[in-house]
């Protein structure tokens, strides 16, 4: 019953900011590990930014400074926000997490979101 469910995405301008939501539903136990990815059509998946249980952070060079990765560990929830964004931002960005569920077994499973399409457009 586990799922991580995006969301946010759009049409935004150069320039222009947008924030992206990341939810684990379903019977959640624990998020460990999250991690956004984003894939344009027919190129190859690219890692931007993950975050740990702990918060530490980390950020791909073409969105260091631009983005940020956050989390509520409470609501099992990621967030990007994306600041200053250009044409080449443009989309489909999914999420990724390890995810404990509560059915008694304790043992984890990397899951994934099915993306939440960004558009970056005068």
């Amino acid at each position: 019953q586990v799922q991580l469910v995006e969301s946010g995405g759009g049409l935004v301008q150069p320039g222009g900011s947008l924030t992206l939501s990341c939810k684990a539903t379903g019977n959640v136990f624990s998020v460990h590990d999250m991690a956004w990815y984003r894939q344009v059509p027919g190129e190859a998946r690219e890692l931007i930014a993950t975050i740990t249980a702990d918060e530490r952070t980390r950020y791909e060079d073409s969105v260091k400074g631009r983005f940020t990765v956050s989390r509520d560990n409470a609501a099992a929830t990621m967030y990007l926000r994306m600041n200053s964004v250009q044409p080449e931002d443009t989309a489909v960005y999914l999420c990724n997490a390890f995810i404990i569920p509560d059915d008694h077994t304790f043992s984890g499973s990397i899951y994934w979101g099915h993306g939440t399409h960004v558009t970056v457009s005068a």
